[in-house]
């Protein structure tokens, strides 16, 4: 699968955070997100082992009992049923590999 890129296609997944898919295949999703300062992502699991880049921004993101203060340019791998959250301090976007592929997250 090939992703030419564009700046359509985002969807929006809670008040201020927008998701685009954009390439999967049969063990693994890629997705970007788009993330408003002040919005919040609450704490959740699944079943995905989750590892991000965040490209833009800051944000505050806790994983299971730890809190991380998360800057452009750090990463982060999240196991599969992890409780986690964020605070987005700043605009900001990351990009993560989610697998076994998020079925919800498919276009």
């Amino acid at each position: 699968m090939f992703y030419k890129a564009n700046k359509e296609d985002y969807r929006q997944v809670l008040a201020g955070i927008r998701l685009k898919t954009l390439v999967y295949g049969d063990k693994t999703l890629f997705a970007e997100f788009r993330m408003e300062s002040g919005s919040n992502l609450p704490s959740h699991s699944h079943l995905h082992e989750q590892t991000g880049y965040l490209v833009a921004g800051r944000l505050r993101l806790t994983i299971g009992r730890q809190t991380f203060e998360v800057e452009k340019g750090d990463s982060w791998c999240i196991p599969g049923n992890t409780d986690h959250s964020a605070d987005i301090l700043e605009d900001s976007v990351a990009i993560e590999v989610f697998s076994p592929v998020r079925e919800d997250y498919l276009p």
